[in-house]
This record gives C-alpha cells, sequence and structure tokens, in this order.
C-alpha cells in the first residue's frame, strides 16, 4: 500500500481529531492543590490532633513520587527510542512505587501523632486526580 503524504490542511484536521495530551506536571499541580485542600478541610472539621499533618503526608505519598515520575518520563532521554521509552516507563514506575512504600513506612516515624484514615483519605483523594486527567483531555 502506498504511503500518501499529506497536505497541511489535512494534517491540521487530523491533528485537531486526535486527543489534546496532558501535561504530567499540570496532574502533579493537581494533586497537590487537592492534597493541600483536603488536609485544610481535615485540620479545620477535626477534632484530633494531626489530622492536618497526616492528611498533608498523604498527598505527598502521592505527590512525591509522581513528580519524580514526571520528571524522569519528561527528559529528552526517555523518548529516543521505542524500546528506551518502554524501559523508562518500567524504571520510573518501579522508581515511584519505591518512593511510595518507603515514604508509608516512615509516616509513623515522621508524623507525631499520625492519623492511618486521615493519611489514606488523602492519597485516595490525591490519586483520584488520575481518574478526572483523563476527562480533560478534549475528544
Amino acid at each position: 500500500m502506498p504511503v500518501k503524504a499529506l497536505t497541511k490542511e489535512e494534517a491540521g484536521v487530523l491533528m485537531a481529531a486526535m486527543p489534546q495530551r496532558v501535561s504530567p506536571w499540570g496532574v502533579v499541580a493537581v494533586q497537590a492543590a487537592v492534597g493541600v485542600v483536603a488536609a485544610a478541610l481535615l485540620g479545620l472539621l477535626g477534632a484530633a490532633e494531626g489530622l492536618f499533618a497526616s492528611a498533608l503526608y498523604g498527598a505527598a505519598v502521592v505527590v512525591v513520587p509522581g513528580a519524580l515520575m514526571a520528571r524522569g518520563m519528561t527528559r529528552k532521554l526517555s523518548d529516543v527510542t521505542p524500546v528506551g521509552s518502554a524501559a523508562s516507563v518500567m524504571l520510573w514506575s518501579l522508581v515511584k512505587m519505591g518512593v511510595s512504600v518507603v515514604m508509608l513506612l516512615l509516616a509513623a516515624k515522621l508524623v507525631q501523632p499520625l492519623s492511618w484514615p486521615a493519611l489514606l483519605a488523602a492519597m485516595v483523594l490525591c490519586m483520584l486526580v488520575y481518574w478526572f486527567a483523563l476527562l480533560w483531555r478534549r475528544p
């Protein structure tokens, strides 16, 4: 089958029909904002001590590894070849999971007093941003 070169107009129509890319940095920024708002609300509404710090740390458990992965994935070296791109995704996914696990293991030592429900609630809210990011793309 012969390959046909597109005209400038045809290329423009094709690009307009493709979904818009969502910046990973935008997603991380929204996660951070959601985490801060959740921590502030828990701090204001909760009578228990440590809710604010626990929720803020829970948001950090999602945001910090997400920022590390966004940094690694947006480097120019990560998309030199298809194999390099795939390896980069796997490597940064492992880094992201590892940092998250280490941060969770350190939570009891770093946040005093620690409220696990507040920490986990903030984590869940921040992770839900990934799902909403899919809706930000235009068709």
